[in-house]
């Protein structure tokens, strides 16, 4: 009887709910980790991120400078793949925690802390948080925002308004898709009596601090000719023209499915259950968001950051709907759900089969989308998964090659891309460091070193080109070996030696930079 007096009483309470959270929190990170087959590496988008902390600025041509910060901080710590995986699965982790807060904050027991925890750990984020990109960060800024707003309506305490500022700058220095959180809920305040928060003056200050915040980056932005709307053009004219609008909704459908019923239970209270009436700018904001995405025809991913704070609602709402009765039976059934979908999620939806059963089992990928590229096209394997592939072979072949060289220090590793230019620095044992016309790695070249031989990583279908092209400057040319391994998107990418230059390399290069710098700030 003492026992369960102790359980029951506020302090037993919070220790339950602390350990529970706890036990949430490292099966959180076992999974991120047991999910992920060793046969395949690191992600292309990885490698290019993990080099940005070798080159801290205030921006970069895809992405702002949270990451980068990021990179050096996994540099510190050794850099390996580990802490790589890390720091997505902690701020997957770090997601759920923020879901946990916001059901306490709206009165939710013990049974809708725990679904609230389930159909978050158990949806898409287990996939999202697999790889080292700026997307983990930015479905946590995503929930911080809403639940600083859920605490705003709560207290009117002006601090969660400069708290919110602080973290949408975060979100903002991180990845620039925060916008269309602003620009759903901006709208949204005014159709709901939370309107008068534009009245207020606390409201401008803590706009002005999250502008004074990112305006380094801004600045940057500007000092470069904004690159950023050159990558947006170039995502316009290569992949989002490939944007399929229904595919985009089908797509938010299967992201959380097995939190559909508890997703959609929310977005019904948030109308007609009166405890959350004064919440009500969170439905018209879903709405005006989506909206916003449809319209720009943006990547079906980058709406996920809006979905957690919904799951936080329903699951409230799901608890105090079935307390007793019959309606008790819509506790198992709610908490069962995306356990169940979490089965097939299994089956397909990580790197954890080897890419000759997924080659052999392709139909079962198909149905569900998953080998559906970015140019709009059916491939054997899903994108990311050809993208963790062949990258150690190609650093282990290049360094074969590069230690044979005698004056290594004045032979340039140049590669076509920042998928394969990252993977051979961050592989490398001989103190490689590539460079490429591609990405980021156009700002990076070391122009004070003299060059005489060159060794070129060159996609297949470009090679017989490249070298008809350049082998006139060079004495020798020798194509030493290539990727060999055929499920790699990077199949065929052939290592190339260009010897004893006839020509200025250093002029050479600097000429194909300044180009390629003038180019991508038209």
């Amino acid at each position: 009887m003492k026992v369960k007096e102790e359980l029951n009483s506020p302090s037993g309470q919070r220790s339950t709910k602390t350990i529970v959270l706890i036990s949430f929190v490292i099966l959180k990170f076992l999974l991120q980790y047991l999910l992920l087959s060793p046969e395949y590496d690191l992600q292309r988008d990885e490698y290019l991120h993990l080099d940005q902390g070798d080159h801290l600025a205030w921006g970069y041509l895809s992405v702002p400078p949270f990451t980068s910060w990021n990179s050096l901080l996994i540099k510190l710590l050794g850099g390996s793949v580990f802490w790589v995986k890390f720091f997505p699965a902690l701020f997957g982790a770090l997601t759920m925690v923020v879901v946990w807060k916001t059901i306490e904050e709206l009165k939710g027991n013990l049974f809708a802390l725990i679904l609230g925890a389930t159909c978050v750990l158990f949806s898409v984020l287990l996939r999202l948080n697999m790889l080292y990109q700026p997307n983990s960060f930015d479905v946590l800024c995503w929930t911080f925002v809403y639940f600083i707003l859920i605490k705003y309506i709560n207290t009117e305490n002006v601090k969660w308004l400069f708290t919110g500022a602080v973290v949408f700058a975060l979100g903002f220095l991180n990845k620039y898709n925060i916008i269309f959180l602003a620009m759903g809920v901006l709208p949204a305040l005014l159709l709901t009596p939370q309107r008068n928060l534009l009245a207020k003056k606390a409201f401008y200050i803590a706009a002005l601090l999250a502008l004074l915040l990112v305006l380094p980056n801004l600045i940057w932005q500007y000092q470069n000719n904004f690159p950023v709307f050159h990558h947006l053009k170039a995502l316009s004219e290569t992949q989002l023209v490939h944007v399929d609008r229904w595919i985009f909704l089908r797509s938010q459908l299967l992201f959380f499915i097995g939190s559909t019923l508890v997703i959609v239970a929310g977005l019904y209270a948030l109308l007609f259950y009166a405890p959350f009436k004064k919440y009500q700018l969170f439905f018209w904001s879903i709405l005006f968001t989506l909206i916003v995405f449809l319209y720009f025809k943006a990547k079906d991913y980058y709406a996920i950051g809006i979905y957690p704070i919904y799951i936080a609602f329903g699951s409230v709402y799901v608890a105090n709907i079935s307390k007793e009765g019959r309606s008790r039976v819509l506790q198992p059934i709610a908490l069962a759900i995306p356990l169940l979908f979490f089965i097939p999620m299994y089956r397909y939806a990580f790197p954890n089969k080897s890419p000759e059963f997924i080659v052999n089992h392709q139909e079962r990928y198909k149905k569900i989308g998953m080998l559906r590229w970015e140019d709009g096209k059916d491939h054997e394997l899903p994108q990311d998964f050809a993208d963790m592939l062949g990258w150690k072979e190609l650093a282990r072949k290049v360094d074969r090659v590069y230690s044979n060289f005698k004056e290594a220090d004045k032979t340039l590793v140049l590669c076509d891309n920042y998928g394969q230019t990252g993977a051979v620095n961050y592989y490398t044992t001989k103190g490689i460091k590539a460079s490429s016309f591609n990405a980021d790695y156009v700002n990076w070249f070391d122009l004070n070193k003299k060059y005489n031989h060159l060794i070129r990583v060159i996609n297949r279908s470009e090679r017989e080109s490249e070298i008809k092209e350049h082998s006139q400057y060079f004495e020798q040319v020798i194509t030493v070996d290539s990727i060999a391994n055929p499920f790699a998107r990077e199949y065929g990418a052939a290592i190339v030696l260009f010897l004893n230059a006839k020509v200025d390399v250093n002029k050479a290069v600097m000429q194909e930079v300044e180009e390629v710098r003038n180019w991508k700030g038209d």
